[in-house]
């Protein structure tokens, strides 16, 4: 047992898109990753998966369902400053992006189960996360 520093753990890497495992709670995972730009549109089936913002802001994109306000173009965003978190369901489809060229830097929760991409497959899907 030993405390993590995460500042320092983000500095072991420097690729967009490429989740990194810090720990492992029970049947669940931390993961570190920096995103930049858009990512792809997928839904874990089985899966609830968390977000928390250490640097930046985190523009998740949702489907918008029918009928709901706030949403252009069918789609809903929210936005998640540093030092918040957002919840992403089982099931919703949803698309982390960033905007204006910034990097952001994430925290993720989730089963260890859970595949990067979900069902879709795409070129920025990760089969393994590298520990460190």
């Amino acid at each position: 047992m030993k405390a993590i520093n995460i500042k320092e753990k983000f500095s072991k890497f420097h690729k967009n898109w490429h989740p990194h495992q810090i720990a492992v709670v029970d049947d669940m995972q931390v993961i570190l990753a920096k995103l930049k730009g858009e990512f792809v549109w997928h839904s874990h089936d089985n899966e609830d998966e968390l977000f928390q913002v250490i640097k930046g802001t985190l523009h998740m994109q949702f489907r918008a369902s029918t009928g709901e306000t706030g949403s252009e173009g069918g789609i809903r965003t929210e936005i998640v400053n540093e030092g918040e978190f957002i919840v992403v369901p089982k099931g919703v489809e949803h698309n982390p992006c960033t905007k204006n060229d910034e990097e952001v830097h994430v925290l993720l929760f989730e089963k260890l189960c859970t595949a990067h991409t979900g069902n879709v497959k795409h070129e920025r899907t990760q089969t393994e996360y590298p520990k460190i």
